[in-house]
């Protein structure tokens, strides 16, 4: 294991850290930001709101892209034009100019993230693809962790416009790192069939429309975790002081768990780090209306949390187990796209039947379709043999 990680740690694993803390780093500034403008409150959300937006918009043309280019050489642009989006809401002065940096992010985002994906998906040996992937997904999490406190300090000792400029140079290393990385470690992927991704999506139809559900719906329920524990703790009373800290220390058993899961799905299966989680997580969502103090509050989220470390890494390995091998990039834009619409649409969602039913309503929603998510993947996640790790693991 160490021997197939350690080559990747600077040239794959570095730049996904540096674009995960530009990524994080903004999104808690970026409706201030836009408020500073001139924008209203529905329009702050918005502009911010255009990051996911990109994604959405660039998943599936990454996949072909990915496949002309290779994983590298889509990795340095996905970073380059990353950069080039917050240096544009750094330079603007007004909610246009800002609006296309937030969107030329997500688009530079989405295109490092599946180029990332597809070189896993196809140059990661099976008996430590998980492992790999949890990596990868402790990454993330290492970066909703470092960039919103760069960012704050940032803010401290200079003012809110510099956190762009945090971003911006973060994007820009993480794309000169893979520009000085030798250029045999991340080989390209042999080029796909002709067909393009809509081919492939109705080829593979069963899959995406099963575990890839699946995986939307898992996304779904961790950003409703995300934004519906902080809400909840106004509705109890809680301080905005003791509501971070309760939700940080549940955050720090998230990242602790994260290589847990990738050792439980590489010797036993894909199985136990996406079935018990989701149902987990299902389940506490529907609980959250018994919480009405700090103490069960801290509980609910240490236990959200728990739920969600042991499925650390999860969708990005059963992406990876299902994209065929003659059109990797294809299918897992296909597949990205159905987990980021998962993502994308569970914040308006959550906030539509709060509106009409109270939140404690809109996360018991939430919590049933988690189970019926956990349900689907049970039904339909492939059956691995348990695996015993070796001397390299």
């Amino acid at each position: 294991m160490r021997a197939v990680i350690r080559p990747l740690l600077v040239p794959v694993f570095l730049p996904s850290v540096l674009m995960s803390i530009a990524e994080y780093s903004l999104l808690p500034i970026i409706p201030a930001s836009a408020e500073a403008l001139g924008a209203d409150i529905p329009t702050a959300g918005v502009v911010a709101g255009l990051l996911m937006v990109g994604v959405l918009l660039a998943d599936l043309p990454a996949g072909r892209l990915v496949d002309r280019i290779g994983e590298r050489k889509a990795m340095i642009y996905g970073a380059l034009f990353g950069a080039i989006g917050v240096i544009l809401v750094a330079l603007g002065h007004n909610l246009w100019l800002m609006g296309t940096g937030v969107l030329a992010l997500g688009i530079g985002i989405a295109i490092f993230a599946l180029a990332r994906h597809a070189f896993f998906a196809e140059h990661i040996p099976m008996e430590f693809r998980a492992r790999s992937l949890s990596l990868l997904g402790g990454t993330f999490r290492a970066g909703a962790f470092i960039g919103p406190l760069l960012g704050s300090a940032v803010i401290f000792i200079w003012q809110v416009g510099a956190v762009y400029w945090l971003a911006g140079i973060a994007c820009l290393v993480a794309g000169a790192v893979l520009i000085l990385s030798p250029r045999d470690i991340i080989k390209p992927t042999p080029l796909s069939k002709p067909g393009g991704v809509w081919k492939i999506a109705k080829r593979e139809a069963k899959p995406l429309l099963t575990l890839g559900v699946g995986a939307g719906i898992l996304g779904a329920i961790r950003t409703t975790r995300q934004v519906g524990l902080p809400l909840w703790a106004l509705v109890i009373g809680l301080s905005p002081g003791d509501a971070s800290l309760y939700i940080g220390l549940a955050g720090v058993l998230d990242f602790a768990l994260f290589y847990t899961s990738g050792q439980i799905m590489d010797r036993y299966g894909r199985f136990w780090a996406a079935v018990p989680p989701m149902i987990g997580l299902g389940v506490l969502h529907l609980t959250i209306g018994l919480v009405n103090d700090g103490t069960g509050f801290l509980v609910l989220a240490g236990a959200m949390a728990l739920a969600n470390g042991f499925g650390s890494g999860i969708i990005l390995t059963i992406g990876a187990d299902l994209a065929p091998v003659d059109a990797r990039n294809e299918f897992l834009a296909s597949y990205r796209l159905i987990t980021d619409i998962g993502v994308a649409s569970a914040p308006p969602i959550l906030s539509a039947f709060t509106a009409a039913f109270g939140l404690a309503a809109a996360m018991s929603v939430f919590g049933v379709l988690g189970v019926a998510g956990g349900l689907l993947m049970w039904r339909y996640i492939p059956v691995l043999l348990p695996r015993r790790s070796g001397s390299s693991s």
